[in-house]
């Protein structure tokens, strides 16, 4: 039924300093931009991945609830390959550093990070020890093995 995650939705307060930061800093690509019948810039979509992108819009005046313990999304989590090259490149960037890298309780390597408008962003590599990593090759193997008795 559910295929994959397709897009994560954020309302920014300034536009162009978020598809600045998500492209120049965190190094992810513009997709395509889409504008209101005003000829406004109403959403801007930066690719992640294939079927895999952060939908960006424009015009938030209100910061939303930002507490530990609130109940709602913590975090966006973006996967890298090399989490050191991600880490000093954002450093070299001037993007903001939450933390050094370290490993996570799942057994994968991060940082953290913001976004212009403090949006926490978890950059996670997944070690083959990772929790996450080992569950992929258990979905993976699972999948062949079903695509293999339906052929």
């Amino acid at each position: 039924m559910i295929a994959g995650l397709s897009h994560i939705a954020i309302r920014t307060s300034n536009i162009l300093n978020s598809v600045r930061f998500y492209t120049e800093v965190l190094g992810l690509r513009e997709a395509f931009r889409m504008y209101g019948e005003d000829g406004a810039l109403s959403t801007v979509y930066i690719y992640i991945a294939p079927s895999q992108y952060l939908e960006l819009f424009p015009n938030g005046t209100q910061r939303g609830e930002t507490e530990r313990d609130a109940i709602g999304m913590c975090h966006i989590c973006l996967e890298t390959e090399d989490v050191e090259t991600a880490y000093e490149t954002v450093k070299s960037k001037g993007g903001p550093l939450d933390s050094d890298i370290r490993w996570g309780k799942s057994r994968c390597r991060m940082f953290w990070t913001h976004d212009p408008d403090g949006i926490s962003l978890e950059i996670m590599e997944l070690t083959p020890e990772s929790l996450q990593f080992q569950a992929n090759k258990r979905f993976e193997k699972a999948e062949n093995s079903l695509e293999g008795l339906q052929k």
